[in-house]
This record gives C-alpha cells, structure tokens and sequence, in this order.
C-alpha cells in the first residue's frame, strides 16, 4: 500500500463538473494498493497517517499530528502510485490492483478513519477525477508498506 501524504489549506475533488469532496485543512491523501494489501496493512497506515507529525506548533516545528490539529482528510484512489517507468516511456500499472479487491480495501480505509472521529471526504474509485489541492509548506510524505508475509 502506498499512500502520498500532502499537508492542506484547502482541497477538493470534482467529479462531471460536481464538487464530490471538500476539506478546509488537513490532508489530502493519494491512496494506492497493490496484490496482497489486507486489513493488517491498513490498520498500520491508518495510525500513520493520523499520528504522522507534519503540523506546525506554536513554534513553527512541524511537531503536531492530524489529530492534534483537528483537520480532515481528502481520500483519493490513485492507482498511478504503482506505475513503473523503469523501462521505456510508457509506465507499465501491472502492479497496481484493480477491480473489486482494489475498491473494497479503499473502502475499508476510509471507514477506519473514520471509526477515529476524522471527517474524510472522498473522490469515486474509478472515476476521472479533477484534484484540486493547496499544498502547504509544501509537504509531502511518501509512506509505503509492504506486506511481508506474502502468501499468508
């Protein structure tokens, strides 16, 4: 599972000329999943990302969490996250999931943050979607977890 992780002033997603989801400030995340993503793995990227220390404090250190801060989250489906341009021109997405498995872990995730009182707006899996999103500092955070018990 990879996750891009922007911190936000202001951010939405459009989607047939229709505002779908719109935060003020928070995060807005780039979600992509890969074969053998499971509930495991997500759990773990859902306390990351809710925990992760990318605010400022009072002091302009970025020391406070999303949590701390009391901000939202624009959660987009980005299968793009597993494309691969090591060879050619052309990115190769064989490693990205798709279909029905895809759709439900994305599900999952952004009903388990919200299981931790976060407002967490969303795009529509699949859909061509415009992302509009203020990027502040800017920071941005690639998070990745693998699962290592492949198979199991």
């Amino acid at each position: 599972m990879r996750i891009l992780v922007q911190r936000s002033k202001f951010s939405s997603v459009t989607i047939d000329g229709k505002v779908n989801g719109q935060i003020d400030y928070g995060l807005t995340l780039l979600v992509g999943f890969t074969e053998n993503d499971n509930e495991k793995i997500i759990d773990y990227m859902v306390d990351k990302v809710i925990n992760l220390r990318i605010f400022d404090d009072e002091n302009g250190v970025m020391n406070k969490s999303l949590l701390d801060v009391s901000g939202s989250i624009l959660s987009i489906s980005q299968f793009t996250l597993y494309g691969d341009a090591s060879k050619g021109r052309r990115p190769s997405y064989i490693k990205a999931l798709r279909g029905e498995e895809a759709t439900s872990l994305y599900d999952t995730f952004n009903n388990k943050l919200r299981e931790k009182n976060i407002n967490v707006q969303t795009g529509i899996f699949g859909a061509d979607m415009l992302v509009n999103i203020q990027n502040d500092g800017p920071v941005t955070i690639l998070l990745e977890k693998e699962n290592k018990d492949e198979g199991k």
